[in-house]
């Protein structure tokens, strides 16, 4: 490759001839303009500079190598034109530089609470507004976590617990913990190595991640992170171009993926207040997965900006369509005559969830509806049934909470904002203390409730008579309501 002067670059810095520098090699991205996923004016902000720090947060390394055809690879950065430019760091990112190196230690996190507090402190506004939001009034989000505080346990007696065991199995998989990794989108908002994290930290620990498919990562890296024999599943948006679906979930499952979850409960996607008054987004708010699509909006925050891929109006032919070898289960069912369907249909399982309060709001929690989806799938036959599995998710901050959903029935639960908040706040050793927090909180609460197994969990051993109560006296969660951030209105420009 030839060397190119800085100079030159510079003279390439309009939509008609748009170069930009990426680690020190010189690319033509004037035809991509148009086929950039956030848009041109992501890429017209570099135009004829050097892009790189923009680049990386979230791109693979060969991203650019892979989708610019080798002609537009036109050279090298001819090292002696290369002027050094002192970086200005504002004072919010000042501040947020303070508060990192002021950060608790791991060892003074004592529960999932501490590392979202940690994490609404140093985040970015637009990477907590994205990953902290819900919809419309934020009432269902709040109820997530509401529901768990109106069950209530009944503990029994006179047990041996000298030896209590939470490991299980999920979808027929070994997993250390009733927990598995629920998918959620944008890591690297967060942290520089993004959902790298959970996957080198789910593979030391023996945990099940969920892949997302808006992953900041790209599918492939974090495939490759993973340790041999480590259980992976992927979670599934149907794409408006059913042809991208079926290569995407082909090569997860020549790839070793071990389950697929398909989200259904976002035909369109919830209003996000929080996330919809930071406005425009940059480049660090796309998906991998949106590299090679348009029409991406970047002006109605991070969730907007990512909104494109899904489909609007899958149904049930889509789901027999992607048959595979792995098993199949649907995310997202909020009902008993619904989770009766995808039984009826052989899938493998369903998960009740109503996407962490982000889509419809004031639908019920997860929790609250698993006592009658369970009730329904008893008129099919003997339960638990071991060809199909219900999980939860939503709300869970503790190893008790997951103790009450598997004694009303679900075979495990996922968690999501609560690993995500571990290690936007301290990385890969911030999931792992948040494993070890589900450890001692799951071995001190089954040794007191009187189970030494999970298969030990039944529903006898919880009173969930007020669950349905959604008026009434629920115990405040002081903790929660700590990290809670409420919902603001519209702002006058100017304070008179």
């Amino acid at each position: 490759m030839s060397l190119i002067s800085t100079q030159t670059v510079a003279e390439h810095a309009t939509a008609s001839s748009c170069w930009i520098i990426v680690h020190g090699k010189v690319y033509d991205v004037t035809d991509f303009l148009p086929e950039h996923p956030g848009g041109s004016k992501i890429i017209l902000k570099y135009a004829g500079a050097d892009a790189t720090e923009a680049y990386d947060p979230i791109h693979p390394p060969d991203a650019i190598t892979t989708h610019l055809p080798k002609d537009k690879h036109l050279g090298i950065v001819d090292p002696n034109t290369v002027v050094k430019v002192v970086k200005q760091v504002t004072a919010e990112e000042k501040r947020r530089q303070e508060l990192m190196v002021a950060r608790p230690s791991l060892d003074e996190i004592v529960n999932l609470h501490d590392f979202e507090a940690v994490a609404k402190a140093i985040l970015p506004p637009k990477a907590w507004a994205y990953y902290s939001s819900a919809s419309d009034d934020e009432i269902t989000i709040r109820e997530n976590r509401a529901a768990y505080q109106r069950i209530w346990f009944r503990p029994r007696i006179l047990r041996d617990v000298s030896v209590v065991d939470w490991s299980t199995t999920i979808l027929g998989r070994r997993s250390s913990l009733p927990v598995y990794i629920s998918a959620t989108a944008l890591g690297k908002l967060g942290h520089p190595d993004g959902e790298l994290n959970l996957t080198r930290a789910a593979g030391k620990h023996g945990v099940i991640q969920m892949i997302p498919t808006l992953a900041s990562c790209a599918f492939d890296e974090i495939v490759d992170a993973a340790v041999p024999g480590q259980v992976q599943f992927l979670q599934l948006y149907v794409n408006r171009d059913r042809e991208i679906t079926r290569k995407y979930v082909q090569h997860a499952e020549k790839r070793g993926v071990k389950g697929l979850f398909i989200t259904v409960d976002a035909p369109q996607l919830g209003r996000r207040e929080k996330d919809m008054r930071m406005k425009f987004v940059d480049e660090s708010g796309v998906a991998k997965v949106q590299e090679n699509q348009s029409g991406v909006k970047k002006d109605e925050g991070v969730a907007r900006a990512i909104s494109v891929s899904p489909g609007q109006s899958y149904v049930t032919n889509d789901i027999e369509g992607y048959a595979s070898i792995m098993p199949i289960v649907l995310k997202g069912v909020a009902t008993p005559e619904d989770a009766l369907m995808a039984y009826d249909y052989g899938l493998a399982g369903i998960v009740l969830s109503n996407h962490g309060g982000r889509q419809l709001d004031t639908a019920r929690s997860g929790v609250e509806n698993l006592m009658e989806v369970v009730a329904a799938l008893k008129t099919r036959g003997p339960w638990p049934n071991p060809k199909f599995e219900v999980f939860v998710d939503g709300g869970v901050r503790r190893a008790s909470d997951v103790l009450k959903a598997i004694a009303l029935g679900a075979s495990a639960v996922g968690v999501g904002r609560a690993f995500m908040y571990s290690f936007c706040a301290y990385g890969q050793d911030g999931v792992e203390k948040a494993f070890q927090i589900f450890r001692d909180e799951l071995e001190m609460n089954m040794r007191l409730l009187g189970a030494r197994t999970i298969d030990d969990l039944t529903p006898d051993m919880v009173d969930a008579n007020a669950l349905h109560s959604h008026v009434g006296l629920t115990p405040t969660d002081n903790l929660y309501n700590t990290t809670y951030q409420p919902l603001a209105l519209a702002q006058f420009k100017n304070k008179l």
